[in-house]
């Protein structure tokens, strides 16, 4: 099993180009499952959840390829609706396919998903989103069986939570359903904008953009199209806090600051100096030591959960101390004792973490829990006096494109190691 062996204590200095987002990526590989005609997704990052999700709809019968940074797909040859467990117990995004399976098939057998152990994360809103809609499911034996008489019907979707994976598949589903449909309390991240985006150029009507209420008027059929996935505010976020933690300077490329001004302002109040372009943010420590920052994770467009652990990270070694709290997963916390090993210290109770500033981290032995618990360990390794191990890096390879060049092309002692 791979592990990342880091030496510590290297300022951090370089431009680093920001690869397409993960998180738009895979609601944008399930689309492909709508249109009648071959889509091309360019600017696809190169990550073990993007490759699982190509295999997965490759079983489905789709003529799909992927070379390079662009994935092709062709649904003509499109033979079954069968999605298997041993695909999907991987990634929590693979229920994505149900939406666009039912929509335009009539029918879907689905694993029930896996991926990251942060919290329970059920699917029962996307399926009440689908019967809402006319679609009868049945959930047994792990898997969730969807089916139509005909088309599915246009009608209203109120989740009684925000969330993301199951507006995407709402609003992929009620692309092609007849008549029209309303989604209220949507979530309102870069992403869903993303894949409203792209079903729009395939031929699709959509109202509402970047707000929680989004209108939907299905459309007989949806066409194939050129797209480029947006830039990755996450990965953009993470690497201008490996600037933060070393007291560095690091430029982000290929990006969007609008996509991350919350997080941008959080690193603001820390004394980083941040700059701003078209399709760059640039942020400068000035070798300083940052001040330790307060927040509280809330859906898009406040504080981004995916940030939560990266920014603690930084509080580690921050002057003072801040309170986090964590209202979207409720069990996120889980990197917090791989940082205490550290010497990082964090008092947690119930969803809030108390993060008290040390000087310096130690390097030691630790072990990824999630994909993005995985990159506060490798900034916490960055900034520690002496090597660190990191255990269990698959988490990391699931969201985050060529992560040790990258490092290393700002001056990062990083390298892969096998056993």
């Amino acid at each position: 099993m791979d592990k990342f062996l880091i030496q510590g204590g290297q300022k951090l200095e370089g431009e680093v180009r920001i690869s397409g987002a993960k998180n738009a990526a895979l609601p944008l590989l399930a689309a492909t499952i709508l249109a009648d005609s071959p889509i091309r997704i360019s600017n696809m990052p190169n990550l073990r959840d993007v490759n699982t999700l190509v295999k997965l709809i490759a079983g489905l019968g789709v003529a799909i390829e992927y070379a390079g940074d662009t994935v092709t797909a062709d649904t003509s040859t499109l033979n079954n609706q069968f999605a298997p467990y041993d695909l999907v117990k991987t990634m929590r995004a693979s229920i994505l396919v149900l939406g666009p399976l039912v929509a335009r098939y009539g029918e879907a057998k689905v694993s029930l998903p896996g991926g990251c152990a942060i919290g329970s994360r059920p699917v029962d809103q996307h399926l009440k989103a689908l019967e809402a809609l006319g679609a009868h499911i049945e959930v047994e034996n792990g898997y969730v069986h969807a089916k139509v008489d005909g088309r599915l019907k246009g009608g209203e979707v109120i989740f009684d939570v925000v969330t993301v994976g199951g507006t995407e598949n709402i609003l992929m589903a009620a692309a092609l359903a007849d008549g029209v449909t309303t989604i209220r309390n949507a979530a309102r991240e870069p992403e869903i904008t993303d894949l409203a985006n792209m079903l729009i150029k395939m031929g699709a009507k959509i109202e509402g953009l970047d707000t929680d209420t989004l209108v939907v008027t299905g459309v007989e059929s949806l066409h194939g199209c050129d797209y480029a996935v947006v830039a990755d505010r996450i990965e953009t976020g993470s690497y201008l806090a490996a600037a933060a933690i070393t007291g560095g300077r690091v430029r982000t490329t290929h990006t969007d600051p609008a996509l991350l001004e919350c997080v941008l302002d959080k690193f603001e109040e820390m004394g980083a100096e941040v700059t701003r372009g078209d399709d760059w943010i640039e942020l400068d420590m000035q070798g300083k030591r940052p001040k330790a920052v307060s927040f509280r994770t809330l859906p898009h467009p406040d504080f981004p959960t995916d940030m939560q652990a990266q920014i603690m990270a930084v509080n580690a070694i921050g002057r003072g101390f801040a309170t986090i709290s964590e209202t979207i997963f409720e069990n996120r916390f889980m990197h917090v004792p791989e940082l205490s090993r550290m010497g990082a210290n964090i008092q947690v109770e119930g969803n809030d973490a108390v993060v008290t500033g040390v000087e310096k981290l130690s390097a030691a032995p630790v072990m990824a829990t999630d994909l993005r618990a995985s990159f506060s360990l490798v900034l916490a390794a960055l900034a520690a006096e002496g090597e660190t191990l990191i255990d269990r890096i698959y988490h990391i390879d699931r969201g985050y494109e060529h992560i040790e060049a990258k490092l290393q092309g700002i001056g990062a002692k990083i390298k892969r190691v096998s056993g």
